[in-house]
């Protein structure tokens, strides 16, 4: 295991792109923090958005978890351009000439997935906690630990975005082409969705169907925190609009992405296994 792990570490670390990028990637999640300095002050109006609530416990782990997981892209660009790399300087192929078997192979890619994954909420959870501590009106030990689920979910929508990455940079070898299709099947997500609005018979729930899309199962994992701000729902309930709907991690919408997960694993090995390299 750590054999296949040094393996995968020393490629990242000689590909200077991947080392920028992983750098820019976590400058951004730190920038959260910027938020806190965002004020308003017009005459009689002053706004400090770090004032509305959004670095209180346990709403910060919600909150933190969905915008950190926006800037995940630059490290599906690393996972991508990581594996083309391996088929055009036949890195994957001087791999198994030296031994390396094609399960160890995608294991040790596997194994980066997971660094990757667990680095990225592990510093998630540390600015999250430094944040809340200096802005959070409440800071006992009971509430800090409540909605822990949100990073779960982040580490889970991670690793299963970086396997379906993987899979694409192994199907089709080029990593612009890879991000274009991921791009391609977000708009194909989309359209599919339209289709069952419009179409679909009246014993169908499009919304449960759709539940089953990957990337849509990844992203209702972690829904929209900003509902839950009290700011946002007495502005709603004074236009009269419903916002109470359950933003909760669901124990379905995990599993949902559990099993995609395995599915990415499964076809990235069997394309490897039948692929001349």
């Amino acid at each position: 295991m750590k054999r296949l792990f040094l393996i995968e570490f020393d490629k990242l670390r000689a590909n200077r792109s991947s080392r920028i990028l992983i750098g820019a990637y976590f400058i951004l999640l730190t920038s959260i923090a910027l938020i806190a300095a965002i004020k308003f002050d017009i005459g009689p109006i002053k706004f400090h958005l770090a004032e509305q609530g959004i670095f209180n416990f346990p709403y910060i782990w919600h909150f933190n978890a969905f915008i950190g997981a926006w800037f995940k892209i630059f490290l599906a660009v690393v996972i991508v351009s990581m594996t083309a790399n391996e088929y055009s300087n036949k890195t994957l192929k001087q791999n198994l000439i030296d031994g390396l078997s094609k399960r160890e192979f995608l294991h040790s890619k596997w194994l980066m997935i997971f660094a990757l994954a667990a680095i990225s909420t592990l510093f998630i959870f540390v600015v999250s906690l430094i944040l809340g501590l200096i802005y959070s009106n409440y800071t006992e030990v009971s509430i800090i630990l409540k909605d822990f689920e949100y990073l779960l979910a982040y580490f889970i929508k991670h690793i299963a975005f970086f396997g379906f990455c993987l899979f694409l940079g192994t199907a089709i070898k080029r990593s612009a082409f890879a991000l274009g299709f991921l791009g391609v099947w977000q708009m194909f997500e989309g359209i599919c969705y339209g289709l069952l609005k419009w179409k679909s018979p009246e014993w169908l729930d499009p919304e449960q169907v759709f539940r089953l899309f990957p990337l849509n199962a990844m992203g209702n994992l972690i829904h929209e925190p900003f509902s839950r701000l009290s700011a946002v729902r007495n502005l709603a309930n004074q236009v009269e609009i419903d916002l109470l709907k359950n933003t909760s991690v669901q124990f379905w919408d995990i599993i949902i992405v559990l099993v995609w997960s395995f599915i990415f694993y499964s076809l990235t090995y069997r394309l490897l296994k039948r692929r001349d390299l």
